[in-house]
């Protein structure tokens, strides 16, 4: 039987796991050494590892990520744990300008991995960004967005083990859901997405936090007779496209679902590319769910309108079988 762990163990036990065959590997951020970080993604990891591996750090967002490129260009593997995402705004110029960039004008290795707990819960606007498009669109850095526990092993192993600078991305949400996990060589390749329920009626596409919602209205779906296939990107960059056009050219309906606001967000990459790759094959356009064009508020009542529901997926797949007249459900 597989053993289970939490979203944020997992992704502990990963870095773990190759601290202790590669001494180049070091942790810095904030509230790491005794509080295990924000999200209790390393917690027991200085105890575990020893010291001189995981540090403190003034807050200083740019100081960090900063240290973490000159030492990756000296032949270290360092993470630096910016906690939310949100801050990386204080160190763009050295993850955009220097980390995504130096290996170009160089032609040297940059191995490095900015982790960051991103996606929307409640906290207000300052915590609440959802950046992955910003990171996806810069040339130079890979996008790891993992959706359970598994995936998030996998992938801070395959970023641990790479020469390149590397997003990760862990969903406030997720921090606490538990799942199995795999073995020290049990890594996930990046640009490889996941078919996680097959179906032959429509795609749903989604990552990270989506999942859930997808998965959920996949089961809601099953009830009118459409089986939806959801497939889980697992990396943002790189994207594996023709995973998702392989499933549009049997389904012919792609949804995808995404929690960034929809107005340029990852989804309309998806999307454009989806059309690029199987436009003759579509039956309808590729339909987008996402979050409003606004900034997270604190008040609950508004904070449940800003977000993509169940309800939401499952609507958006009955329009468009609807409004296209592409499936038996629309004449019932």
């Amino acid at each position: 039987m597989s053993r289970e762990l939490t979203y944020s163990a997992a992704f502990a036990e990963g870095v773990a796991e190759e601290m202790a065959t590669n001494p180049d590997i070091f942790v810095i951020g904030t509230d790491l050494v005794n509080r295990g970080g924000h999200w209790a993604q390393v917690k027991g990891l200085a105890e575990q590892v020893g010291p001189g591996r995981v540090f403190d750090a003034p807050i200083s967002e740019a100081a960090m990520v900063a240290t973490g490129v000159g030492a990756a260009l000296a032949g270290m593997h360092p993470i630096i744990d910016l906690n939310f995402v949100d801050f990386s705004f204080g160190a763009m110029d050295e993850i955009a300008n220097q980390a995504a960039k130096i290996g170009f004008m160089l032609r040297h290795p940059v191995p490095l991995v900015i982790r960051a707990t991103a996606g929307v819960a409640h906290g207000g606007p300052q915590h609440n960004n959802s950046l992955e498009a910003w990171f996806m669109h810069l040339p130079g850095l890979s996008v790891a967005v993992p959706s359970n526990a598994y995936d998030i092993k996998g992938l801070i192993k395959t970023s641990l083990r790479g020469d390149d600078p590397v997003i990760f991305l862990m969903h406030k949400r997720l921090t606490g859901v538990r799942g199995p996990v795999g073995g020290p060589e049990d890594l996930v390749p990046f640009g490889v997405a996941k078919v996680c329920v097959e179906g032959s009626d429509c795609t749903l596409v989604t990552y990270g936090g989506g999942v859930a919602k997808a998965l959920h209205a996949a089961e809601i779906l099953a009830g009118s007779d459409i089986s939806a296939e959801v497939i889980d990107v697992r990396t943002l960059a790189p994207l594996d496209i023709e995973t998702v056009a392989a499933s549009a050219r049997k389904t012919g309906h792609v949804v995808v679902v995404d929690e960034a606001p929809k107005f340029g967000g990852p989804g309309a990459e998806i999307a454009a590319a989806v059309q690029e790759a199987a436009f003759e094959y579509l039956d309808a356009p590729v339909t987008r769910v996402g979050a409003l064009r606004t900034t997270v508020p604190e008040s609950p009542p508004l904070f449940d309108r800003v977000l993509p529901t169940e309800d939401d997926v499952v609507g958006a797949v009955r329009r468009t079988f609807e409004l296209f007249n592409t499936h038996p459900v629309s004449t019932v």
